[in-house]
C-alpha cells in the first residue's frame, strides 16, 4: 500500500464521517532525493445532491456547480501541470498518478446526452466556460483535439444505470500554467487560499518548482443508498529545490557560498588556504516551512458557524529518528508506518514545521521510495521534413511479475500514422535483443484514423511486458504540409503533441496506476515566411512608383512661365489677389488728393 493511498483512507475517514464537517484539507510533506521537497495539498468539500440540483451551495463552489449543471456534466477531471516527475530519483508519482495530467492542460469529463452530437455542443459549452473561469486556453479544445477513449478513464463516481453517459477527453500540451490558473483555483476553496494549508500557496513558489501538478476532480458519492453528495477534490503537488526555494523572493540569483562556510576535502594535495575542493554534506539538509514557501500556515480555515476540522491536518513522511519541531501547543500523532507523522496546527494561531539539519555522524534511515511498476519513454524518431517515426519504450523493473496496461495516445491531425509498420523488439533479462511481431506483446487495439482538420488520430493499445525486460514499440508516420494561414507565429518552434496517457492495471491497492510520457515537439515543413514579407514589399513598390507616375502624367500638365502667370491670374485666387491690389491703388489716390 503506498503512503498516498494510506493517508487517503485516513483522511477519508476524517472528511466524511457521521460527526465530520463538509470541509477538509490536510498537506503531506516528503523529502525527496538529492535535495528535494515534495509537498502535497488536498481540499475536499461537498454538498448533497439535492442541494446541488437546486443551486443551494455552501462549501461546494458555485461558479463551478452552475457551469456543470448548464454543460450536463456528471463527472468532471481537470489538470494543470508543468514540468516533469523524475520517477529514476523521486519512484512513484503521488496518489499513483490518478491525480497527474500530462504537460500543459488536460480535461476530461462524463456528459450526460441522448447522442454524440448533443454530447460534443455540451463540451463545447463545458471548454468553454471554464476557459474564462480559469483563465486558461481551453476553448481551444476544438473537434481536432478532442477523442473519446473506451479503456482508458473510467468513473470514479457513483452514476445511476439510467444515465447516458458520454467520455469526451481533450489536451492542450502547449498551454503554459501561471499564476492566472492559480488564483481562479484558490477562490473554489471556502477560505479563498487566506487561512490554513492553503495560505502556503504562493505563485512565486509554486510555479518556481521542479515540478508542480494542480488537479480538479467532481465526482457524485453515494456512501448510502439514497444519500448521495457532490464532491470537489482539489489538490496541489510540487517538487520544491530545498536551496533553491529557501533563497530570499529578492535574492533570486544564486550567489557563491562565503569561503568562511565551505566545507573542503582535505584529502586533496592541493589543499591550502587559497585553494579548497568543496565536499557535499553527507547529512540531511534542514529546512523549514516558512523558509521554503516564504510563510508561515495561517491558523486554520474556519468559516462562520462551524468550526472546520483541524486535526491531523499536517503530516510529515521521514526517518522516526530525525528531530522535527513543531509549532508550540501542537498535538502530534505517529502512524504504524513509523515514518508518517501528523500534527494539529493550533487554529487560531501560525504554525510552522522545522527540520534541522542532521549531524554527519548520526545515521538515519531513508523513507523508502517505492519503485514505478513500469517506466515509459516516448521520442519522435527519422529525419527530413517529410516523413518520420515514433519509438516508445516500456520497461519492466519487476523480476517476477509482468506489467499489464493500457497505452492510450492521441495524435494531431497532421501526423498521420501507419499503423501497418508497427513493430516490437524486447529485451530479456539476459540483454539479448529479439525483433518479434507486434501482436506477441499487444492483446487488444483500438485504432480511430483522423480526418484532415476534423479530428486527430486515437490509439489504444492493450499491451503486457515480461518481468525485467524491455520492450520497444515503433512506427512511421508522414507529415502533412498545412496552409499558411494554419501555421502559428512560432512555427520553427515546432507542433506540439499530446504526452500519451498509461494506466497500468492489477496494482495491490486495487484502484489503476496512471503514468504519462513527456509531450513531444512535431517539426513540420514550415516555408521562409520573410518571402511573403518580401514580396509584398516590393509589388508595393512597384505600383507605388507606377501608380505615381500614371497619376502625374493624367493629372498634371505642363506649361511654360508666362501661361502659368497667365492661368495663375485667370484662377480665383489671382482675381481676388487683382481686386486686392486694385481697392489698395484707390484708396491710396485718395489719400494722396486730399494732401
Amino acid at each position: 500500500m503506498t503512503p498516498f493511498y494510506f493517508l487517503a483512507l485516513v483522511f477519508a475517514a476524517l472528511s466524511f464521517g457521521s460527526a465530520a464537517p463538509n470541509y477538509h484539507e490536510n498537506l503531506l510533506l516528503q523529502p525527496l532525493p538529492p535535495s528535494s521537497l515534495l509537498a502535497s495539498f488536498n481540499f475536499k468539500s461537498n454538498t448533497t445532491q439535492t442541494s446541488f440540483e437546486q443551486q443551494h451551495f455552501r462549501y461546494f463552489p458555485r461558479a463551478l456547480g452552475q457551469i456543470l449543471q448548464h454543460a450536463n456534466t456528471r463527472e468532471l477531471h481537470l489538470r494543470f501541470t508543468t514540468g516533469r516527475w523524475d520517477s529514476e530519483s523521486w519512484g512513484s508519482r503521488p496518489w499513483d498518478g490518478a491525480k497527474e495530467g500530462g504537460t500543459g492542460v488536460e480535461l476530461w469529463a462524463w456528459i450526460e446526452a441522448a447522442d454524440d452530437e448533443t454530447a460534443f455542443s455540451k463540451w463545447i459549452t463545458l471548454t468553454q466556460s471554464l476557459s474564462g473561469l480559469f483563465c486558461a486556453s481551453l476553448n481551444f479544445i476544438d473537434s481536432t483535439r478532442t477523442t473519446r477513449p473506451v479503456a482508458s478513464f473510467e468513473p470514479i463516481g457513483g452514476h445511476s444505470s439510467s444515465e447516458n453517459l458520454h467520455l469526451l477527453h481533450g489536451t492542450l500540451p502547449g498551454e503554459v500554467v501561471c499564476t492566472e490558473n492559480l488564483t481562479p483555483f484558490l477562490k473554489l476553496l471556502p477560505c479563498k487560499g487566506k487561512a490554513g494549508v492553503a495560505s502556503l500557496l504562493d505563485g512565486h513558489k509554486l510555479f518556481d518548482a521542479s515540478w508542480q501538478s494542480m488537479s480538479i476532480d467532481v465526482r457524485p458519492v453515494c456512501p448510502k443508498q439514497g444519500e448521495c453528495s457532490v464532491q470537489i477534490d482539489q489538490t496541489v503537488d510540487i517538487v520544491l529545490d530545498i536551496e533553491r526555494s529557501k533563497r530570499e523572493r529578492g535574492h533570486t540569483i544564486p550567489r557563491p557560498i562565503p569561503p568562511d562556510k565551505l566545507v573542503c576535502d582535505t584529502s586533496k594535495p592541493y589543499h591550502g588556504g587559497g585553494t579548497c575542493y568543496p565536499l557535499e554534506k553527507a547529512a540531511d539538509k534542514g529546512w523549514s516551512v516558512s523558509e521554503l514557501f516564504g510563510r508561515s500556515i495561517s491558523g486554520s480555515c474556519t468559516l462562520t458557524d462551524e468550526q472546520i476540522s483541524n486535526e491531523e491536518a499536517v503530516c510529515l513522511r521521514i526517518s522516526p529518528i530525525r528531530e522535527v519541531r513543531p509549532s508550540p501547543d501542537t498535538v502530534e500523532t505517529r502512524f504504524s508506518d513509523e515514518y508518517t507523522r501528523c500534527f494539529s496546527p493550533p487554529s487560531s494561531e501560525s504554525f510552522d514545521l522545522t527540520v534541522p539539519e542532521q549531524a554527519m555522524e548520526v545515521v538515519t534511515t531513508n523513507v523508502p521510495l517505492e519503485e514505478p511498476v513500469l517506466h515509459a519513454e516516448r521520442t519522435i524518431v527519422g529525419h527530413g521534413a517529410e516523413r518520420g517515426g515514433m519509438r516508445i519504450i516500456f520497461n519492466n523493473p519487476s523480476n517476477g511479475k509482468a506489467v499489464d496496461f493500457i497505452y492510450f495516445e492521441t495524435l494531431p491531425w497532421f501526423l498521420r500514422p501507419y499503423i501497418h509498420t508497427l513493430q516490437a523488439t524486447v529485451t530479456g533479462p539476459d540483454g539479448i535483443r529479439n525483433q518479434v511481431p507486434a501482436s506477441h506483446f499487444i492483446k487488444e487495439t483500438y485504432y480511430r484514423p483522423g480526418v484532415d482538420r476534423e479530428r486527430g488520430t486515437q490509439l489504444e493499445l492493450a499491451l503486457s511486458v515480461p518481468p525485467a525486460s524491455v520492450v520497444t514499440l515503433t512506427y512511421d508516420f508522414e507529415k502533412a504540409i498545412l496552409r499558411y494561414t494554419e501555421y502559428p507565429p512560432d512555427a520553427n518552434r515546432g507542433f506540439n503533441v499530446a504526452p500519451a496517457v498509461i494506466k497500468v492495471t492489477g496494482s495491490q491497492s486495487g484502484k489503476p496506476i496512471y503514468i504519462r510520457t513527456t509531450s513531444l515537439l512535431l517539426p513540420l515543413p514550415t516555408p521562409d515566411f520573410s518571402m511573403p514579407y518580401n514580396v509584398i514589399i516590393l509589388t508595393s513598390t512597384v505600383i507605388a512608383l507606377a501608380f505615381g507616375s500614371i497619376f502625374n502624367l493624367l493629372v498634371r500638365r505642363f506649361v511654360t512661365s508666362e501661361e502659368a502667370a497667365a492661368l495663375r491670374a485667370q484662377t480665383l485666387k489671382g482675381r481676388l489677389g487683382g481686386k486686392i491690389v486694385a481697392l489698395r491703388d484707390k484708396i491710396r489716390g485718395k489719400s494722396a488728393k486730399t494732401e
